[in-house]
């Protein structure tokens, strides 16, 4: 038996812990803030609720995983429910796609909204996908990533190699299947659930794509805040102690390996080992031991930070009738918002807030989140260039967030979903309170993106430098998103082992 402390109390901090206990060992969550769920959170005002980080859920096999694993089934604990419409597209020219819950659905909705051939074209790109899937889901998604080792287990069967194609940009993939421009936008949509430009993602990202037609979009009955709180109450019930407030200052490193953590107030919490939940960039600028952190961040310096986001929590009067779950309004130039938010191309150095961002609305239709039947809780999302005072954007600067706020609601009005004069209550939230509130250095949603071919092999492995650290979480291998944080902390407890 050991006797683990995690640093980090969001999804996969809480699903380490869940199964950590499960095992069999003696288990301490410190979370800093004096609440759980890290990104996965929630804000209530004036009666109506918010999730104010992932509003979908993809590939629930993974919960189902989790909870299986560690006790009860997951539908013991939660009501997850399928989405249909999976989400409502509007793109510049005016064209509006509603794509149906259901797989078998999708070409004839694609056909009817953009032409025939386009369900065809998009069928085709999913099945190449689909190849994609099977031959990376065990190396990259469920295992620890073995550097380029892992690439050269594929390179045995070259044809492997060729459906991965990793020289191949998710832009470059949409140009050989889609012929339907709106198609590529939807297929460039994909690089933003890691953060990243299409233009520089590999093309394997496409399976995204596919794993969400084929598994389905979710919904967690009562906000996807629900899901970190079955978690940790998942994890209490295996024997794991939570304790909230509690900011780590730095990891103990004694006879070379983990031997604990220190608290700002000076606790010192003895452990064999420690999982931090943390943000890489920060567990190894601020809690480890400079010389030994000194590779990881070499490694780090060398990847692009993932985009950030802007966010808009709004309270609305009334209802909005044929009101999707997910909405998505496309801009007239999506290059221009990713050389935006990155700094490249056209604002090569110069990141700046898009002028005409790609805006997605999350409307539950859940009494739950809403004070009374004739409101609607609203959260609006666009990706944002993150927050880097002197170098980039200061989203501190006085006045920035309002403006930037009416800006994303006259874009939103301009695109046909006008609700300014519906608004009752508005809460900003920038790049930078997201870096406030969960540690994520700059508001980088995903820690690292998925930019360039070699993008995997710089993110952080969950198995540290040092032994006895280990790292879960979206800045951690394998990703950002809610199912692969969770897969992060099912690798690292298979690391740990039973007790």
């Amino acid at each position: 038996m050991a006797r683990v402390a995690v640093v980090g109390a969001g999804l996969g901090g809480l699903a380490a812990a869940a199964r950590l206990a499960a095992q069999g060992h003696t288990v301490t969550v410190l979370e800093a803030a004096e609440r759980i769920g890290g990104k996965l959170g929630r804000l209530s005002v004036d009666g109506h609720t918010f999730d104010t980080g992932p509003s979908l859920v993809t590939l629930p096999q993974v919960y189902r995983d989790l909870f299986a694993a560690t006790g009860a089934p997951l539908e013991e604990s939660l009501d997850l429910v399928p989405l249909d419409p999976a989400v409502h597209y509007r793109f510049s020219d005016g064209t509006h796609l509603t794509v149906p819950g259901e797989p078998g659905a999708v070409p004839g909705a694609l056909d009817a909204a953009l032409g025939d051939g386009a369900g065809a074209q998009w069928s085709a790109l999913l099945t190449r996908a689909e190849q994609m899937w099977r031959i990376s889901e065990r190396p990259f998604l469920r295992t620890p990533l073995a550097g380029p080792a892992t690439l050269a287990r594929l390179a045995r069967r070259p044809a492997d190699v060729a459906t991965i194609a990793p020289w191949q940009s998710l832009r470059g993939l949409g140009a050989a299947y889609l012929r339907h421009p709106s198609l590529r936008t939807l297929l460039d949509r994909y690089a933003t659930y890691s953060g990243s430009d299409p233009r520089s993602a590999p093309a394997v990202l496409a399976t995204v794509a596919w794993a969400e037609h084929a598994f389905g979009s979710w919904y967690v009955r009562g906000g996807l805040h629900r899901l970190a709180q079955a978690v940790a109450e998942r994890a209490v019930e295996r024997g794991a102690v939570l304790r909230t407030g509690c900011a780590v200052r730095r990891v103990v490193v004694a006879g070379g390996r983990a031997a604990g953590v220190e608290l700002a107030d000076g606790e010192v919490i003895d452990a064999d080992v420690v999982v931090s939940n943390v943000d890489a960039a920060a567990l190894y600028a601020d809690l480890v031991p400079p010389p030994l952190a000194a590779a990881p961040l070499r490694s780090l310096a060398r990847a692009t930070p993932s985009l950030s986001g802007f966010a808009l929590l709004l309270g609305l009067t009334g209802r909005t009738p044929g009101l999707a779950h997910h909405s998505v309004l496309f801009p007239a130039d999506y290059d221009d918002e990713f050389d935006s938010v990155f700094g490249t191309g056209r604002h090569a150095g110069r990141p700046r807030p898009a002028v005409d961002p790609t805006v997605y609305v999350s409307a539950p239709d859940d009494s739950a989140l809403r004070p009374d039947d004739d409101s609607e809780s609203w959260f609006v999302l666009v990706n944002a260039p993150r927050h880097e005072p002197g170098r980039g954007v200061d989203w501190d600067r006085p006045g920035r967030a309002e403006e930037y706020a009416d800006q994303v609601l006259r874009v939103m009005a301009d695109r046909g979903l006008d609700v300014r004069d519906r608004v009752r209550r508005r809460v900003v939230r920038t790049p930078a309170d997201l870096a406030r509130d969960t540690g994520s250095v700059g508001g980088s949603i995903y820690g690292t993106s998925s930019n360039g071919a070699r993008a995997a092999f710089l993110r952080p492995a969950n198995a540290s430098p040092v032994p006895g650290l280990f790292l879960v979480g979206g800045s951690a291998h394998p990703g950002g998103g809610l199912p692969l944080v969770t897969l992060s902390a099912e690798i690292v407890a298979g690391l740990v082992g039973p007790a």
